[in-house]
């Protein structure tokens, strides 16, 4: 399955900048007030590839291009191309394009696909090696040394079919093997005819279509069938609600058709009731709120104004503990959401081909907050399946152990924002935010005008102790105005900044090397965005001496002094001498990693154990307190 890792939107309706969002491997959520641009960003990502014919779903440059540039755009003649996506090929279609075409032949692995307001799709970067692909064609057709020497010295496909084999038998067929594969189903693309073949053979077919759902999918209470048999909207009915009922009937296997011209509906209810049930126990494994409710319909004959018989699906919701029914509508609106979402989810479940990306806007908005709690339970069990992207106001939609995912929209002068780094001149933007990670702060944070953001409480513990050792020496320690802060992990650091920073707060931070790209990435925007300035982050590698690329705070001591804090902690491993470490691995805890035979141990508890270490002082080298000493002096000159 291929992952979308990025999406680039532009000159779509309130986006009228450049917007490039990089976007999560399972859950990415888009956090922002109300008319921010958020239903906007899924509906592009929509109208790349939506996953059944809508005319909803297409671009449509009168309604979808910024409005006060659409004269200008159309006297230019020119066709944009408003969304841009980036996907990872997975290596199941590597494997089948290898065997196909040779090893080395595909260069990439990843593509791009946009989509122009008037000439449609195009390609990007599927680029393979059409020389390599030459090449490699004698072990496919087993042809003499004379003919492959004939054909390598062309650098592409096209120059070898334009050439003349003359009488050249073997050649001659070489040129029609290419002609009956690769140019015939491929593309026509005249420069880049294997790239053609492959897109159409390999990716085109296999490219994630989207999946949309909103509230305005919710099921009706009551259901026209002639209005399910003609395809109209009649009552009232949306068109979205009239495709969510057609699911229904298409799940229970209903022929419409033969519904309305039935005098007995009883099988028919049969199959709906099946249905429900099966639809109804899905939801009890994510609805918590309420066990004692279910589905029953109903199906009337009923006379309109010109006298002709029309029937009717009446859709109700009994209370078994207080055994009355209700319409659908008048239940709750966050059952009927999740009913609704089942039935118009389940369409695509049962497709063979199971390729989706699904984008959910403002998912369960009417429900109470422990529900929406069931909902992301929900939405991450669906993330081991589907890619998902999901749009939300609320701070109960958005999990405080998970702020990588979330991604900010913002309306500015400039037209609407997507940005990481969370926008602290919008109070409003930030305020879910806040509140989701209100509890977390609550447990972490002691506050105050001075903040030092570290990884986690075993740099509490090391830094705090270490301060109070040099200020017993009659040497520089940490300032007592200044508060050390462990935010839980790298991950969370940028969240953090970005919310002290929002409450007018100085924020230093010190941290471990990153060990992934992402992380720095992250940091490194909101460096450039000027949230935080670059001489406040600061990383202990700075400090632990010139021999290390990378550093933990425990590579700020000498190996010997960690060792001896580490052996009180792990008897089973008293006597390690710095020489048996591996010099290759870069910081002592993966040296010592290594040792343990690649089985990592619990960081904090050295840590924790040297805070109740009775050490004589002079335990630490002058080359250790001297690291640490001017470690402190750098943090402290930061506020």
């Amino acid at each position: 399955m291929f992952i979308l890792k990025k999406a680039v939107v532009n000159k779509y309706k309130s986006y009228t900048s450049e917007q490039v969002v990089q976007l999560e491997s399972d859950v990415t959520t888009l956090v922002g007030k109300n008319e921010s641009g958020k239903t906007a960003f899924l509906e592009s990502l929509a109208k790349l590839n939506y996953f059944t014919d809508d005319k909803d779903f297409e671009f449509d440059e009168v309604k979808d291009y910024p409005r006060n540039e659409l004269k200008k755009y159309k006297r230019s003649g020119d066709d944009f191309e408003p969304v841009t996506c980036t996907f990872q090929i997975d290596q199941e279609t590597i494997d089948q394009i290898e065997a196909d075409l040779g090893e080395g032949v595909l260069t990439t692995d990843s593509f791009s696909v946009a989509m122009k307001y008037g000439s449609g799709r195009t390609w990007y970067h599927i680029n393979c090696n059409e020389k390599k692909y030459l090449e490699g064609l004698q072990n496919k057709l087993d042809f003499d040394d004379t003919t492959r020497n004939k054909i390598i010295k062309f650098d592409t496909v096209k120059a070898v079919i334009d050439s003349e084999p003359g009488e050249d038998e073997q050649f001659a067929s070489v040129i029609k093997h290419i002609k009956d594969t690769i140019v015939s189903k491929g593309y026509d693309w005249e420069r880049k005819l294997v790239d053609a073949y492959v897109t159409k053979k390999y990716i085109s077919p296999r490219l994630p279509r989207f999946w949309y759902f909103d509230e305005y999918h919710e099921l009706p209470s009551r259901i026209s069938i002639n209005a399910i048999r003609n395809n109209t909207t009649t009552d009232g009915l949306t068109k979205q609600q009239l495709e969510t009922a057609k699911a229904l009937f298409e799940l229970a296997v209903i022929d419409v058709e033969e519904l309305a011209n039935a005098s007995s509906f009883e099988s028919f209810i049969a199959e709906l009731e099946a249905t429900s049930n099966e639809i109804t126990d899905q939801i009890f494994e994510y609805w918590s709120t309420n066990n004692n409710l279910e589905i029953e319909f109903k199906i009337e004959s009923i006379h309109r104004h010109n006298q002709q018989m029309e029937k009717i699906l009446d859709i109700r919701v009994k209370n078994k503990r207080h055994r009355i029914t209700l319409p659908l509508k008048n239940r709750s609106k966050g059952f009927n959401w999740f009913f609704s979402f089942i039935v118009w989810f389940s369409k695509i479940q049962d497709e063979k081909d199971k390729n989706f990306i699904l984008l959910l806007d403002e998912p369960g908005l009417n429900l109470h907050a422990s529900a929406q709690a069931d909902l992301l339970r929900f939405i991450n069990d669906l993330s081991d399946s589907y890619q998902i992207i999901y749009s939300t106001h609320s701070p109960f939609m958005v999990e405080s152990d998970a702020l990588h995912r979330v991604r900010t929209v913002y309306d500015s002068d400039d037209g609407s924002i997507i940005s990481e780094a969370i926008q602290e001149k919008d109070p409003d933007t930030l305020f879910p935010l806040q509140a989701a990670l209100g509890y977390d702060i609550a447990q972490n944070l002691f506050v105050s005008k001075n903040n030092l953001l570290v990884e986690g409480p075993s740099d509490l513990n090391y830094l705090t102790f270490m301060s109070n050792f040099l200020e017993g020496k009659g040497r520089e320690g940490l300032r007592d105005d200044i508060t050390i802060v462990p935010v839980g992990g790298l991950d969370k650091v940028t969240s953090f900044i970005s919310l002290l920073r929002g409450s007018k707060l100085n924020i230093s931070c010190l941290l471990d090397s990153f060990n992934n790209a992402k992380g720095k990435q992250r940091l490194d925007g909101m460096i450039q965005s000027k949230i935080i300035k670059d001489k406040h982050v600061r990383f202990f590698d700075e400090f632990a001496g010139d021999d290390y690329d990378k550093a933990d705070i425990e590579d700020i001591f000498e190996k010997a002094e960690y060792l001896g804090i580490f052996e009180e902690v792990f008897p089973d491993h008293k006597g390690i001498k710095v020489s048996d470490l591996d010099k290759k691995k870069p910081t002592i805890l993966l040296q010592l990693k290594a040792m343990r035979s690649g089985n990592d141990f619990n960081h904090y508890k050295p840590s924790q154990r040297l805070l109740s270490m009775q050490l004589d002082s002079d335990y630490f080298s002058d080359e250790t307190l001297d690291r640490f000493e001017a470690m402190f002096k750098e943090v402290n000159s930061l506020y």
